[in-house]
């Protein structure tokens, strides 16, 4: 049986494999959260100003692989605000006769 020490070692290890891991792949991450902010923004600023939907029954219209895309409606302003949390943001505006727009990014 390995002692406390070699216990502990092997633990930092594993904790430095992913850290190095994690950062090796930061971009394509930031990337993906990126855009799965930006698609559930879009869909469902359109889900609820176009289509005229109630928010909890848009919230069903994503994909699979949103569940950690977080998303917030503001009625006042007809937008949407789509984000993941520590990685993206974006927000989508309603405009008569344009559709849902993507607010430019900063």
């Amino acid at each position: 049986m390995p002692g406390r020490r070699t216990i502990i070692y092997l633990a930092l290890a594993l904790c430095l494999a992913l850290l190095v891991t994690l950062g090796w792949h930061w971009n394509a991450l930031r990337d993906q959260a990126r855009l799965g902010a930006a698609y559930g923004a879009r869909l469902t600023c359109s889900c609820r100003y176009v289509e005229g939907r109630a928010m909890g029954s848009c919230a069903d219209d994503k994909e699979p692989g949103m569940a950690l895309v977080r998303l917030t409606d503001r009625p006042d302003d007809k937008a949407v605000d789509a984000s993941v949390p520590l990685l993206a943001t974006r927000t989508a505006r309603f405009r008569p006769g344009w559709g849902c727009l993507l607010d430019p990014v900063d």
